[in-house]
């Protein structure tokens, strides 16, 4: 695959958009313009539920957010893959991306990821292959090998495939042979998908991930958002593992991290308070949909909750503009991400595309690590 050099740049700074009525919102969103040296941003995307509305509404949120992220200069548009989560309209990423892409025109969509051991390697060629004749130059592939599910749901998806998370490296091998060039004597091939060269990042939140993408030469996303603990030492791990290829000739680190900026400090820890009453749900099993923010969270759980909610968030920048800025410099500073994946989960929707909008514009006034080149 050959990769070429990108720079983050948005639209003329004086164009303005204007969300549609049927979102509720009529905010003017003015697009910013970014230097080739400033901090890269993109967004993950879980495609969150409330409680008792349609699957449908969260996915028109989505493509409304991602017309407004293209318009403010991100460079990428990544829907995760979980299954069986009530709150997360997220289990079909080919589906979604091909939707997203649809509704934008620049932006690159892609997975955050594909779960490959739950996946035949062929299909997931074909699938990208396939979006990646639709929508050529714009398509990701991002590859993890957590379930995204329970052990049940596990069990469902991967009925048949024999595969577990120990063959992961095997199963990567074995797509890059459908996506790359034809090699001699190969009998089955992905058609379409073959010599796509469809770029692949390797996601991950253990050393085990860390290593694999350094030993094959590409690019590395680190869940910060669901293992923080693990941030600094995987990153140290892919650094120094680093084995130059064809694909990549030095590291490439994104870093996807929990952000909320809003007007003040106050203001943004309160918009906080719904993933942190998601995140609590979760550990009780309960339905992980949104929930309105509360002005404070001491009477929602115990001691304990409120230790495993914030040790797992513990790497989200929530804050005001000035807050948000000095987390994202740090985060680059001390990771030398070279693109980090900002994950914001608000209530209401307006909210949302206010933090992505700020975070735009900070993130363009950050400069990023240098000698990092990836047009993936």
């Amino acid at each position: 695959m050959t990769h070429r050099c990108e720079s983050t740049c948005a639209p003329d700074a004086s164009a303005e958009t204007v969300v549609p009525h049927s979102l509720g919102l009529t905010r003017k969103t003015p697009t910013l313009q970014a230097t080739a040296q400033s901090l890269v941003v993109s967004v993950l995307d879980l495609v969150a539920t409330r409680a008792g509305e349609p699957v449908g509404s969260a996915i028109a949120r989505s493509v409304e957010l991602a017309r407004r992220v293209e318009q403010l200069g991100y460079r990428r548009y990544w829907v995760a893959e979980h299954h069986a989560i009530q709150g997360m309209a997220c289990s079909a990423p080919p589906v979604l991306i091909g939707h997203i892409a649809a509704a934008t025109k620049t932006i690159r969509v892609g997975s955050g990821g594909v779960m490959l051991p739950n996946h035949a390697p062929l299909v997931v060629a074909e699938q990208f292959g396939t979006l990646e004749a639709i929508y050529p130059g714009r398509i990701d592939l991002g590859l993890g090998r957590a379930p995204g599910g329970d052990f049940q749901t596990m069990h469902a998806l991967r009925h048949g495939l024999g595969q577990d998370g120990d063959d992961f490296p095997s199963l990567i091998e074995e797509l890059r042979t459908y996506l790359g060039p034809e090699r001699p004597g190969q009998v089955v091939k992905a058609v379409p998908g073959q010599n796509s060269n469809v770029p692949i990042t390797v996601l991950g939140s253990s050393g085990f991930s860390a290593q694999l993408a350094a030993t094959l030469g590409l690019p590395f996303a680190f869940a910060a958002h669901l293992a923080p603990e693990n941030l600094h030492s995987a990153a140290q791990v892919y650094r120094e593992g680093f084995r130059p290829s064809h694909e990549l000739r030095k590291p490439y680190l994104f870093v996807a991290v929990q952000v909320i900026a809003a007007e003040t400090d106050a203001a943004a820890r309160r918009l906080f308070t719904t993933p942190q009453q998601r995140f609590l749900r979760v550990i009780r099993g309960e339905p992980a949909e949104l929930l309105p923010p509360v002005d404070s969270m001491e009477r929602l759980w115990h001691d304990a909750e409120r230790e495993a909610v914030e040790n797992r968030l513990r790497a989200a920048i929530v804050g005001s503009d000035a807050t948000v800025q000095a987390g994202l410099e740090r985060l680059a500073s001390n990771t030398r991400a070279a693109e980090v994946i900002v994950l914001t989960e608000t209530y209401e929707h307006s909210d949302r595309i206010d933090s992505y909008r700020r975070v735009a514009r900070i993130a363009a006034r950050i400069l990023a690590p240098t000698g990092e080149a990836y047009a993936g």
